[in-house]
Parts: C-alpha cells; sequence; structure tokens
C-alpha cells in the first residue's frame, strides 16, 4: 500500500519508493540506467511483450509492486 504518495517498485530487483505517477526519466535516474546504453521496461502479466518505459516527461502510473528491468540496447549490425 501506497505511503506518503509513494509506491514501492523494483528496478533490476533492487526496491525502490517512487512518486506516483511519475515520468519515465524519474524511473532511469531513480534505477541508475545509463539512458545511453540501457533502455528500461515494465514487466506485463501474461505473454504481452514488456512495456518499455521512454526516458522522458512523459507520465509514468505506477502500481504497488510494479517491476521494472534495464536492457542494453540492441547494438546496429551494420556499424563497426
Amino acid at each position: 500500500m501506497a505511503h506518503d504518495g509513494l509506491v514501492s517498485i523494483h528496478i533490476d530487483n533492487k526496491e525502490y519508493k517512487s512518486p506516483n505517477p511519475t515520468m519515465g526519466s524519474a524511473l532511469y535516474v531513480l534505477g541508475h540506467i545509463d539512458p545511453n546504453l540501457y533502455d528500461l521496461f515494465r514487466e506485463t502479466h501474461g505473454h504481452g511483450d514488456d512495456e518499455p518505459i521512454q526516458n522522458n516527461s512523459t507520465p509514468v502510473e505506477l502500481h504497488e509492486g510494479d517491476h521494472f528491468f534495464s536492457a542494453q540496447k540492441k547494438l546496429n549490425p551494420g556499424r563497426e
């Protein structure tokens, strides 16, 4: 349950408290995610694709216990 307007979420298996709603960019900062190297995703239930979180000021509605994970950005195979 949220206390003081904060919800408990997990980013890369570490627990954090975040205001709700928050911005995508704030989640990158909170989880120490380098947006130049990694993308952030929210785990979804079921067989759907995980939800990408943009590193910008778009509001993100959080739910108690949400799990997020970072993934290395895709390398461009045509560049060397």
